[in-house]
């Protein structure tokens, strides 16, 4: 093996620190096969030969292991990672980390958490870090229900998928259960007296569109009541968005006596249409919203009914999940992703129709 000296130097700058990948590459191997024989992996199948490419790479580059990794060698840290594209800058950030960080702490782990930005490179020299320092496992999370490809490095690391899934049914994962949420939203409004129910939906085909939709047909099927495709009108997932759609639900003859919003930001849009036509929430049209961001939900008056999504239950079961993997603890699913129910959450949004 020969490492080029252009590659050692450039590697070695004082602007950026030798890696693990830089071993890898010079090396020939996978940053984990590394990772592996840096730190003498008990059990790690890993040829003589290979062992001692690894080693030469290592030292031509001048590449020093983080001391903690070096300590803890042949133990387990007790760390998990959450990696995320952009959770700990949304809304959701604080029940979907707290209930991570509360089932890792009582069980004595501690939890890292990095947000990519939606930047490779950014989660490059994340999972760099995370390799060195021996996290046990990772949960690779979404900043929304979305299905995810998973980057071929944590190929052989415990691993649960946080508000993701995957296209493989057997990576564990757990999301929200889409369809029985939207199928409670309305079943909520057909409680009140509602029957001409409209629909302000996400014009994104993402899993949660697909979801909610099938939850509302399935409500107004199950109460007997037939599907009006009129009666459902796409657009943009905030409050201009939600606007316009109940802009144009409220032109229909007869107009709904009640709508669904796809999310809380676009019952806020349903709001101001509602005033500009002289109309009023709950006593001309009921709403209820997706997602109960409280900042909305509650600062909106009459305060709006709305469903919450699991992002505290997601994150313990995630972190559970993730800590029997790495235990060797069989996990009581046999397909994924697992879903969680969304409950319905009751304030003043929503009335008996004063129109038959």
């Amino acid at each position: 093996m020969t490492a080029p000296a252009e590659s050692s130097g450039n590697a070695s700058s004082p602007t950026r620190r030798v890696s693990i990948r830089d071993v890898a590459k010079a090396a020939g191997v996978s940053a984990t096969v590394v990772s592996h024989v840096l730190n003498d992996f008990e059990g790690a199948r890993v040829a003589e030969g290979t062992r001692d490419r690894v080693r030469r790479a290592a030292t031509e580059l001048n590449y020093s292991p983080n001391r903690l990794a070096r300590s803890l060698r042949l133990k387990r840290t007790h760390t998990i990672a959450m990696i995320s594209d952009e959770i700990a800058t949304t809304p959701y950030a604080t029940n979907i980390i707290l209930g991570a960080q509360e089932a890792a702490y009582g069980q004595g782990w501690a939890l890292v958490v990095v947000n990519t930005g939606h930047d490779r490179e950014v989660q490059e020299r994340a999972l760099d870090l995370l390799e060195e320092n021996q996290v046990d496992g990772v949960l690779y999370a979404s900043m929304f229900h979305r299905v995810v490809e998973v980057p071929q490095r944590l190929a052989d690391h415990p691993i649960v998928l946080l508000d993701a899934r995957s296209d493989d049914t057997q990576m564990p994962a757990v999301v929200p259960d889409e369809v029985l949420g939207g199928r409670l939203a309305v079943e909520e409004l057909i409680k009140h007296g509602h029957r001409r129910i409209g629909f302000a939906m996400n014009s994104e085909p993402i899993p949660a569109t697909a979801g909610r939709m099938r939850g509302y047909r399935d409500a107004l099927r199950a109460a007997g009541i037939r599907f009006d495709e009129s009666l459902v009108v796409a657009d943009k997932i905030n409050a201009h968005g939600g606007y316009r759609a109940v802009t144009e639900l409220l032109a229909r003859d007869p107009r709904p006596t009640a709508i669904f919003c796809f999310n809380d930001q676009m019952a806020m849009g349903a709001y101001r249409a509602l005033a500009e036509a002289g109309l009023h929430v709950p006593t001309d049209c009921s709403i209820i919203g997706f997602d109960n961001q409280e900042i909305i939900a509650e600062g909106l008056f009459p305060a709006l009914s709305t469903v919450a999504l699991p992002h505290y239950e997601m994150g313990a079961w995630a972190v559970n999940a993730l800590i029997k993997q790495i235990e060797g603890v069989a996990l009581d699913v046999t397909e994924f992703p697992v879903l969680l129910p969304c409950p319905v959450i009751s304030r003043d949004s929503i009335a008996a129709p004063t129109t038959p």
